[in-house]
Order: C-alpha cells, then structure tokens, then sequence
C-alpha cells in the first residue's frame, strides 16, 4: 500500500499551502512510475471534482507538444514558451504523468482560465509563466480553486488554496483512493 502524506506548507502568513508526498510502501522513497502516475491521475481529478482546470508546462513544450499530438490530446501554445492543457480523461492524463514524470508543471483549478481551451482571459499569468515558471502562481492562487506545482520525480504536488486544507483533502481522496493508498495528516 503506497503512503500519501497531507500536510499544511508554511509558505508565509499571506499562503495558504498544502503538501501532498506520496511514498512507496516498501523503501519510504518517493513513488514513481506507471502505479504512481495512476494515483497522481485519480488525486487531481478528485481534488479539482467539477471544476473546470488546465495543466501548465513551461519547459520542454516540444517534447510535450509532440506527444499530444500523437495521442490526440487538446493543448494550446499560450506563449512560444509554455502549453496549457485542459482537463483530460484518466487514462490519458495517467499516460501523460507517466511520461513526463521528470518534469515540474503546475495545474490550476476554477478561476478564469476557462479550462484551457479558448483564448484565456489569464493570458497575463501565461505570459509570466514563460517567463518565471511556476513561481508566477504566487501573485494570483486566489483567483482560482486551486494551483498546484507537480514534482512527480519527488513524489510530491504543493497545492495553494484558500478552500482546500488537508481534512477536505482526505474527504475528497479517501473514496477514489480505496485500499491502494493510506492517507495521512500531519502537521510537520
């Protein structure tokens, strides 16, 4: 059974922050891989449950960008140096995490990105984030949902939310998570 750890981030009296580390049962290291791709796919769908949300990646978009065109996966260039995605099904947003497990991108949740489809009215965090990476999350998480910055590698996503903290987070998890994952709270 693998291990998720929910804890609150001290980011700053202004951020509200959560660390989700997900561990391999047999050594404690960080989960990786197919199993934890598949757990990664169920956590954020569950966490962004109806709201509309997007992926955002700001390096390596040739590599991403060619991989959604062979699995015909919707993106848009938001910038020549970032590529936002839209909500995907499971299983493709499983294959995705799989194969980009190595890279640090960030999702977003609700606000005004519209799901990633259409010209976004966010085109100004877009631009910033060709330009800061994820960092640009910082001046705007309250606009939305949700952020997140995913570091799969570290078998880690940081969540900033003003409506999301680890009991609604265990609430959210523990139905799609079943008896593959033990959640835990911790106050670190």
């Amino acid at each position: 059974m693998y291990r998720l750890q929910v804890s609150m981030l001290d980011l700053g009296a202004d951020v509200k922050a959560v660390s989700l580390d997900l561990s391999d049962p047999e050594h404690g290291e960080p989960a990786t891989g197919p199993e934890a791709a598949v757990i990664w796919a169920n956590v954020l769908a569950a966490l962004a449950a109806a709201e509309p949300w997007a992926l955002d990646f700001f390096s390596h978009t040739e590599r991403i960008r060619d991989f959604c065109q062979r699995h015909s996966l919707k993106f848009r260039s938001a910038t020549p140096r970032s590529l936002v995605i839209p909500a995907l099904d499971r299983v493709s947003l499983t294959a995705l995490f799989e194969r980009f497990e190595s890279e640090t991108f960030g999702t977003r949740a609700g606000g005004p990105h519209a799901g990633g489809t259409s010209p976004d009215p966010d085109a100004a965090l877009e631009a910033d984030i060709a330009r800061r990476g994820l960092d640009a999350y910082q001046r705007v998480w309250t606009n939305y949902f949700f952020c997140a910055i995913c570091d799969f590698s570290a078998g880690s996503l940081s969540l900033l939310s003003n409506r999301l903290w680890p009991a609604e987070i265990v609430r959210r998890l523990t139905p799609v998570l079943g008896d593959q994952v033990h959640i835990s709270v911790s106050s670190r």
